[in-house]
């Protein structure tokens, strides 16, 4: 399979910028799918680009458009972050605190004893 050495050294890096290159392109396809300013045209083209001249496009694509991917990639991050925060908050349930404030005000209304309210209470610190 290798005739020497540096076959082994060659083939490695051949490996190594074809492995980059499939990084560098996922990111430029996600960046170009996210990127609402761009029209279809102009997306259409730089995938087209990206097709007949890889690398050529990839590094044009990285130097015209590098700050702007960054910029939409931490929206994208910030809105996955605050859907994930109200998602958990809304199944995690309320704090001890609001918990503790409703069963004061249920024994204010009368509703339960001050027994009960002690032990919603104990539960609610638990």
């Amino acid at each position: 399979m290798w005739d020497s050495f540096w076959d082994f050294i060659w083939y490695t890096i051949v490996i190594f910028a074809f492995v980059a290159y499939l990084i560098v392109l996922w990111h430029i396809i996600s960046d170009l799918f996210r990127d609402k300013a761009s029209s279809g045209w102009a997306k259409a083209a730089w995938v087209i680009f990206l097709i007949i001249f890889p690398y050529l496009t990839a590094i044009v694509y990285l130097l015209a458009k590098g700050k702007g991917m960054a910029e939409r990639q931490r929206e994208a991050y910030a809105e996955a972050k605050k859907a994930s925060d109200a998602y958990i908050q809304s199944v995690a349930g309320a704090t001890p605190a609001q918990q503790i404030s409703e069963a004061k005000s249920l024994l204010d209304a009368g509703s339960i004893t001050p027994e009960e309210f002690e032990a919603l209470k104990a539960k609610a610190l638990s």
